[in-house]
């Protein structure tokens, strides 16, 4: 099995200097975040965000996943179907959580960071934590993903 943090080219870049995100000079000022985020935010520890460039790509259809993503800061275009759908995620949103609810999963699209971003990555470990010690995790996981959809839904018309 390929070491597949090897294959991102900003996993070095995580931010060794965060202990608790959100509450330090990272914290994003002014913007409405999601409670699923707000959970992943809670439960991060050191060097779980990374700051992307423009133009970054965060991953690739075809990939195996096994984390999740929140954005604290910027914006991120997700794509699929050859760039014939696309979305794109703001500050406040999370993304890839397909990655830890189905086994042996592989990305439907494309990432990549619109503009200078900080993204929180959480690991399976840490996703199926915050679903037994706080199961509403989920029910706002599942809202954030419901009003994506409506609005991509809503797009579509």
């Amino acid at each position: 099995m390929a070491n597949w943090k090897a294959l991102l080219p900003w996993w070095d870049r995580l931010d060794p200097g965060l202990t608790e995100v959100g509450h330090n000079d990272h914290q994003v000022q002014d913007v409405d975040l999601v409670n699923a985020l707000d959970t992943m935010r809670a439960l991060a520890s050191n060097g779980e965000v990374v700051s992307l460039e423009p133009g970054e790509l965060i991953f690739s259809s075809g990939e195996a996943g096994d984390c999740m993503f929140g954005l604290l800061e910027g914006s991120v275009q997700l794509c699929w179907n050859g760039d014939q759908g696309h979305e794109q995620i703001n500050a406040g949103d999370v993304f890839g959580a397909g990655a830890l609810v189905t086994s042996d999963h592989r990305r439907y699209g494309n990432a990549m960071a619109l503009t200078a971003c900080k993204v929180l990555v959480m690991n399976r470990e840490k996703f199926l934590f915050a679903v037994q010690e706080s199961p509403i995790f989920a029910i706002e996981l599942l809202g954030s993903i419901d009003q994506r959809l409506r609005q991509l839904k809503d797009t579509k018309i």
